[in-house]
């Protein structure tokens, strides 16, 4: 991901009114009901909460970094993709590979998105059917090929290892598969694992499955969508992302408005910088996207971004404000 200050983004919003007219008959069951089916969605936020392991989280972020850095093309490349298959396929109701080539200045990768789907589970209430949205979650699973931001020129053209910058994302999203295992959603929910995003110099090269998977969204096509990229840091402090914020500014502070009731003390309320990275292709596309990231991390495009500056309480923190969404909508 790079941050940009000043990036000509057209986003077109389209806002619109819903008018609902109450009728009173009834009343006094219709008000019962929801809030049978608010209490229930609140109790299975908090038991979902607490079979989150973030050490199982930690480690999961661990074995990704054991295979070595995985740039496209790499061993370590393949490997982990078959890791993360496997271990999706043991949670969701589905979970397919989306390949796509991409012809770089000097080789063509061959590279895929992962993508899971879980669907939601029986209605909480008799009579109240499931809401009928899909969330996206999302994360990107490749690392960069090179340290460009390395203090030490030597280093620059050496890949990273990325515990962060890639792993701790998926690994939160990998241990909410459990999760959702578990305790099916209200609604559909689709994790999709990006490919590619980190590959180039510049932006041109960057950001690959993001972008072809806003292109071919099909039956994935979500109603809204989180992203996580460096989440995992012990010194975790997440700003306000501005391109979220411009482009769905009620939805993006919704987010961050729960992360304040919920007393998750990184998530600031103020805006930070505008971090080019995954959401931005789907912002283009009209999906509401909001990227939950830690771009004040000193290991950046670095050799040293390694599982020794990551925490397990960082990956607990940021997975129970999105087991709160998924659950308890927002």
């Amino acid at each position: 991901m790079r941050t940009q200050r000043f990036v000509p983004l057209l986003i077109i919003l389209f806002c619109g009114a819903l008018s609902i007219t109450c009728k009173p008959a009834d009343s006094d069951n219709r008000n019962t009901e929801s809030r049978d089916a608010a209490d229930f969605s609140t109790a299975t936020a908090r038991q979902a909460n607490v079979i989150f392991d973030a050490q199982r989280a930690f480690t999961m972020l661990k074995k990704q970094c054991e295979f070595g850095p995985r740039p496209p093309g790499s061993k370590a490349h393949r490997e982990t993709q078959n890791y993360l298959f496997a271990e999706l396929q043991k949670y969701a109701n589905s979970v397919v590979l989306q390949p796509h080539t991409y012809k770089a200045e000097t080789e063509t990768l061959h590279l895929n998105n992962i993508l899971a789907e879980f669907r939601p589970g029986s209605p909480p209430v008799t009579g109240k059917g499931q809401n009928g949205e899909t969330i996206l979650l999302a994360a990107h699973w490749d690392t960069r090929p090179f340290a460009d931001h390395d203090p030490k020129p030597e280093n620059r053209d050496k890949p990273i290892l990325g515990a962060n910058d890639g792993a701790s994302g998926v690994a939160v999203l990998l241990e909410i598969a459990r999760v959702l295992k578990e305790h099916p959603p209200p609604q559909r929910v689709v994790i999709v694992l990006f490919d590619g995003e980190d590959y180039g110099r510049s932006i041109d090269d960057m950001f690959i499955g993001s972008r072809f998977f806003a292109r071919n969204l099909g039956k994935w096509k979500p109603d809204y969508g989180i992203l996580l990229d460096m989440v995992g840091d012990k010194d975790l402090t997440l700003p306000i992302e501005r391109f979220s914020w411009e482009a769905n500014r009620a939805f993006t502070e919704a987010i961050w408005n729960r992360a304040t009731t919920l007393g998750l003390a990184p998530f600031q309320q103020r805006l930070g910088q505008a971090i080019m990275d995954d959401h931005v292709p789907l912002i283009k596309v009209g999906i509401p996207m909001v990227n939950i990231i830690d771009f004040n991390y000193p290991y950046w495009h670095t050799i040293e971004d390694t599982v020794d500056k990551c925490s397990p309480k960082s990956l607990e923190v940021v997975a129970t404000l999105v087991i709160s969404i998924v659950y308890d909508g927002l």
